[in-house]
């Protein structure tokens, strides 16, 4: 065991799935022209007013309450000033001493057992633009688009102790936003983003070490290894007798290390001061008490309820509640079908493997609860083998069509006659000979190649349960 100990605590911005930006009419929609979704209110322009955007409040409500959090009866926003070429108004409007929310938690999963990491508070600013270095054209150019769309910072307490414990954090955050359709989570359009606050300790102090901010981690896989380095690097610091240097860092991928960028900033630095151009907000206890009817279910809660109710191993019911989408869509199938298991080793098998090569959304997909549900009843009741499952299944994704019309088509149906299935096990064995003294003489894998000629025979379609009491029968009768 380390005698050092990591201390870690992370800043999420999660871009809110607003169709307009937090204080004008201009469209958050991702990968438009460059400069091409501005007006003189996101552009900084002298004499215009921000109006808040009402959607965007009440999603910032949904997200501190969905994370336990205390809405505050009294709230402000607040200007943030520096000044940045991506920052057209030389401040940015966000929160400061009086945000949303505060005072709340999240519990992860990390090996098999529940941590309960603290969140500080949920506030609500907005974002800034994007620079775009070119060294082709030799300068750095500024697209606004982004400047304006509204972003919800999710800041926890110094709660995490390693990389894992920041990627579960982190897996688990994006997961309730997505659930709450507050946002939808996606890392490489730039919708969350995240910036850690790391340091190290001596196990068993109380005292926290000097922390080092890393910027702009756009990845799962990223952060992590961002994490894993920079401890590692502290511990060197450390060990050496050394001081580390309170200071923000930039990782590098191709190089798998942080590097310097600045110093860091304090609070004061930011000269915060209340935006003169907005309200303050109050919010009611019936306030709150209407956004909190619109909590949905949470991930870890449906998980457990998963388990307890359906009868699902652990592993199933995390993966089929990774997805909002997907647990409604296993919900939805459960209720035309009865065999719950049987219907989970589907989903999580052939059905998740189909849905990922169509690259269709849930929404998109013709292969409805119903219609596979169908599915799942022909094989149960024998009418078609796995194997041909697997087939129909891959052709309900491409045409559309249903089990049973695919099955007829294709004259797919399971051969299920013992009597003909019985002729067709002793043409097998009597070709065979040798193979039949060597399954005698105790080389029992001489079965499954008994198994394999007979479904060569039928293509596919004898009943493999039929076949193998039959060839039971015979082999051990000889």
């Amino acid at each position: 065991m380390s005698k050092w100990e990591t201390v870690i605590g992370l800043e999420v911005h999660v871009q809110l799935s607003t169709q307009s930006k937090l204080f004008c009419n201009c469209s958050t929609a991702f990968g438009l022209e460059a400069n091409s979704s501005v007006c003189p209110v996101c552009l900084g322009m002298p004499g215009v007013l921000p109006v808040m955007n009402r959607k965007a409040v009440e999603l910032a409500l949904l997200t501190g309450l969905a994370l336990n959090c205390e809405v505050q009866s009294f709230s402000k926003m607040d200007r943030k000033n520096y000044y940045y070429p991506d920052l057209p108004k030389n401040y940015q409007v966000s929160q400061f001493d009086r945000p949303f929310s505060a005072g709340g938690w999240l519990d992860i999963e990390v090996k098999g057992s529940l941590r309960r990491i603290g969140i500080t508070r949920v506030h609500l600013e907005e974002d800034a633009g994007k620079n775009i270095h070119s060294e082709k054209r030799g300068c750095s150019l500024v697209d606004f688009n982004r400047t304006g769309v509204p972003l919800l910072e999710i800041v926890s307490e110094p709660d995490l102790r390693s990389p894992e414990e920041a990627f579960s954090y982190l897996k688990s955050l994006r997961q309730i936003v997505r659930y709450l359709e507050v946002s939808d989570g996606n890392m490489e359009e730039g919708s969350l983003r995240c910036d850690a606050n790391i340091s190290v300790r001596l196990a068993g102090e109380k005292n926290l070490g000097t922390k080092v901010e890393l910027k702009n981690l756009n990845s799962f896989r990223f952060i992590q290894k961002a994490l894993e380095y920079e401890a590692e690097r502290q511990m060197r610091i450390c060990e050496k007798g050394e001081k580390v240097i309170q200071e923000t860092r930039l990782f590098d991928d191709s190089q798998s290390k942080t590097f310097s960028m600045r110093t860091k900033e304090e609070a004061h630095d930011y000269r915060y001061f209340p935006e003169p151009d907005l309200v303050p907000f109050t919010f009611s206890p019936s306030d709150v008490s209407r956004i909190r009817e619109l909590l949905p279910e949470l991930p870890l809660d449906k998980k457990k309820r998963f388990m307890s109710e359906f009868g699902l191993p652990e592993y199933d019911a995390d993966v089929l509640t990774g997805e909002k989408d997907t647990a409604d869509y296993y919900e939805r199938l459960i209720s035309f079908f009865s065999d719950r298991k049987m219907a989970s080793n589907w989903m999580m098998g052939e059905w998740m493997r189909e849905m990922k090569a169509s690259n269709l959304s849930l929404k998109e997909t013709s292969v409805t609860p119903e219609k596979f549900a169908e599915l799942l009843t022909f094989i149960e009741k024998g009418t078609i083998n796995t194997t041909t499952g697997k087939e129909v299944l891959s052709e309900m994704f491409k045409s559309g069509a249903s089990a049973g019309r695919i099955i007829q088509s294709k004259g797919l149906e399971q051969i299920g006659d013992r009597g003909e299935l019985e002729n067709m096990v002793k043409d097998v064995i009597l070709q065979n000979p040798q193979t039949v003294e060597d399954y005698k003489s105790g080389k029992k894998q001489a079965f499954g190649f008994f198994v394999g000629q007979v479904m060569k025979k039928t293509k596919g379609k004898a009943n493999p349960r039929i076949v193998n009491e039959i060839l039971r029968e015979l082999l051990e009768g000889q």
